[in-house]
């Protein structure tokens, strides 16, 4: 099947936002070509199994090959991204604590060593741990630039 438009985030995230589409989907992405996914194990109608594969399909995320279903690298993308997706749900009130100890401060804004070791203390996995520390960094470092800016914006207001 030849692809005539490219799909747009929306239309890819609305193929796979139901809940038994996201789990075909999962299935498919589970069983890499493994095994055939049988109708019978989606707990789904004929028509409803079809029109959601055809859904997948149309959206660029599965391919049939040889009578088997399998992520296309589209596919491959949105699957690595629904995982973080949830992985950074199953941190969600740890994330919140985080926030909330930053914005508590005094000046709100933790000095970031002392961020960066509640990070490390909260979160386990590497890959959250790691994509927060360096969102903590590079905040730290605009939030220097845009200090430096104003201050020497200032001292040209004040000649």
């Amino acid at each position: 099947m030849k692809y005539s438009v490219t799909p747009s985030v929306s239309a890819i995230l609305k193929k796979i936002s139901d809940d038994k589409t996201l789990s075909l989907f999962n299935s498919i992405a589970i069983s890499n070509r493994d095994k055939y996914i049988h109708l019978r194990e989606t707990s789904l109608s004929p028509k409803q199994y079809y029109s959601r594969i055809s859904g997948l399909m149309a959206a660029g995320l599965i391919r049939r090959q040889r009578g088997r279903y399998s992520l296309t690298l589209m596919g491959k993308i949105v699957y690595d991204a629904h995982l973080n997706i949830g992985r950074a749900l199953s941190y969600y009130w740890k994330l919140k604590a985080i926030e909330s100890v930053d914005m508590s401060s005094p000046d709100a804004c933790l000095p970031k060593e002392e961020l960066i070791q509640l990070i490390n203390a909260l979160i386990d996995n590497h890959s959250v741990r790691d994509f927060l520390i360096k969102e903590t960094l590079l905040y730290t470092l605009e939030h220097q630039r845009g200090q430096q800016h104003q201050k020497s914006k200032e001292e040209r207001n004040s000649h």
